[in-house]
Order: structure tokens, then sequence, then C-alpha cells
């Protein structure tokens, strides 16, 4: 198997959640301050939350898929 061939499905997932995560951040601390938007949520910024969750899980998954991998040849 070339170096081309494989490919690992943890980057662009990663980069995936990065981004998302990134936009729900940045829409939570936008809106920290609408209280009826969380009044469903007892107050908890939802957003901003979740959103630093799927950015720590993006870099995680970015970090396992571009480390250097033993060659078996």
């Amino acid at each position: 198997m070339t170096s081309n061939a494989r490919f690992d499905i943890r980057i662009p997932i990663g980069g995936l959640f990065v981004l998302l995560g990134l936009v729900l951040t940045v829409y939570g601390i936008i809106t920290k301050s609408d209280a009826q938007l969380y009044a469903r949520a007892e107050g908890i910024d939802i957003n901003l939350w979740w959103g630093v969750v799927m950015m720590l899980f993006g870099a995680v998954m970015l970090f396992y898929g571009t480390r250097r991998k033993p060659d078996i040849s």
C-alpha cells in the first residue's frame, strides 16, 4: 500500500469538529447575555460549553490522526 492510499478519516472529522466547535463557541460568547435564550437550560450557556467540548474532541482526533505511524513494510 502506498502512502497516497493511506487515508486517516480522523483528520477530516477532527477538522470538522474543530470548525463547528469554534462556530458554536463564538455564538455562545456572543449570546451569553441573552437570558431568555438560555431559560430552558436553567441559565447554562449550552452553546458555549458544547462548542468547547466539540473543539476538544476535534483536537484529539487531529492529534491522533496526524501522529506518525510506524512503517509496516
